[in-house]
């Protein structure tokens, strides 16, 4: 069965290359930066000019692209090529209408869909160490999840179309609405006298341990916020889940606030570092 990958970024790179050494035949890639596709090309990956030449040459069809109008733009420019017998999945993080709207029409052709965004960060893509939710039927499922499981740990079906990236959504808002939790008591413990490496072992023993500030820990005790998921992209995935709670009509707080950290930070300048990095805009002020 061979596989197409289109997106070879900061997170595609690592998942395309785990497929590679993992799958047992041909990988087509294609990315709009040249140097990217040659790099996987001199592992063995077939190079490719188009996401149209990936559609043509892949039975499974993979997208990992940066916002909702990439991979919009990438799926209506293969939609005169798919149809029965190819699977098209997006692995990206998007808007759930959009991600539905693609869903249809790509159902349409007679091929199968389903949404696999991915969890963590660029270092467990390199791993091969991905969380990844599954939004499709549960026959292309049982198709895909070995593919998935070359670049992802965890695989869970989540459900039918959209049920997928809903799922991410939900849990980057979570992610970031901690993170802003122990960015904010960190910054108080800091003030106060309490040193971060003493914080940290507070908490581990106490009933806010949680997944962020564990994995985290060395990063903000040391101020270092090498990027393995840079802020703006933090930003932009809050920014879904804030369309999708107001299209829904409910109100979610707590998203506003970890918002507004994260654009304050982009605002002085740390857009690209690590989303870590978003602590500066709440020591702004205080350090």
């Amino acid at each position: 069965m061979k596989i197409g990958f289109i997106g070879l970024g900061n997170m595609g790179e690592g998942m395309s290359l785990n497929i590679l050494k993992k799958h047992d035949d041909s990988v087509y890639v294609y990315d709009l930066q040249q140097e990217k596709v040659d790099l996987l090309a001199e592992q063995g990956a077939v190079p490719c000019g188009s996401a149209t030449a990936v559609a043509q040459n892949a039975d499974i069809i993979i997208t990992m692209l940066p916002r909702s109008e990439h991979v919009k733009a990438a799926w209506e420019e293969m939609l005169p090529v798919i149809g029965e017998g190819k699977i098209c999945v997006d692995m990206s993080t998007i808007d759930p209408p959009v991600s539905m709207e693609i869903a249809e029409k790509v159902k349409e052709t007679g091929a199968k869909f389903a949404d696999c965004p991915v969890l963590k960060s660029k270092y467990m893509a390199m791993a091969g160490k991905l969380g990844i939710y599954a939004g499709c039927d549960e026959e292309t499922f049982e198709v895909l999840k070995p593919i998935l499981s070359y670049m992802g740990e965890h695989v869970m079906r989540m459900g039918e179309n959209g049920a997928g990236i809903t799922m991410k959504i939900c849990q980057n808002a979570l992610t970031h609405e901690i993170q802003n939790a122990v960015n904010e008591t960190l910054t108080l413990a800091n003030i106060c006298g309490i040193k971060t490496e003493q914080f940290i072992e507070a908490i581990r023993i106490g009933g806010a341990q949680n997944y962020y500030l564990e994995s985290k820990a060395d990063a903000l005790i040391h101020d270092d916020f090498t990027c393995q998921f840079p802020v703006i992209y933090a930003e932009k995935d809050l920014s879904i889940c804030k369309r999708l709670s107001v299209s829904h009509g409910f109100p979610m707080p707590g998203i506003d606030v970890s918002l507004a950290a994260l654009k304050k930070t982009i605002d002085m300048g740390y857009g690209m570092e690590d989303n870590c990095a978003c602590i500066k805009a709440v020591r702004d002020g205080f350090v």
